[in-house]
């Protein structure tokens, strides 16, 4: 019900926007929310937007890089990432939250995308 896209490689300092198309039951009164994996090591809050799109959450090691928003007309969540580094590498992974406001547990998650990998060489 999920599906991220936009992943890839880059190059330190480059950038890219990850997209989430969602169906419109999980999406439309659902806080989404973006969260990354590396091996051996568990899926990390990254972002996070209530159902309106006017409260915003981000990592402390995000702001001021990323930008989280969404297309509520198109079920669509976005991740902008400009100046990546080599540690933003990861799988990064959408979900839909079970309420309508910003979470940056991934318990207050029940629906999930299965990742797209984003790879940021030096």
């Amino acid at each position: 019900q999920l599906q991220a896209s936009g992943g890839g490689l880059v190059q330190a300092g480059g950038s890219l926007r990850l997209s989430c198309v969602a169906s419109r039951r999980t999406f439309s009164n659902n806080g989404m929310g973006w969260f990354r994996q590396t091996p051996g090591k568990e899926r990390e809050f990254e972002a996070g937007i209530d159902w309106r799109g006017g409260s915003t959450g981000l990592a402390d090691s995000m702001k001021g890089r990323f930008t989280i928003s969404r297309d509520n007309a198109k079920n669509t969540l976005y991740l902008q990432m400009t100046s990546l580094k080599p540690e933003d590498t990861a799988v990064y992974y959408c979900a839909a939250a079970r309420s309508a406001t910003v979470d940056v547990f991934t318990t207050g998650y029940n629906y999930w995308g299965l990742g797209t990998q984003v790879t940021v060489s030096s």
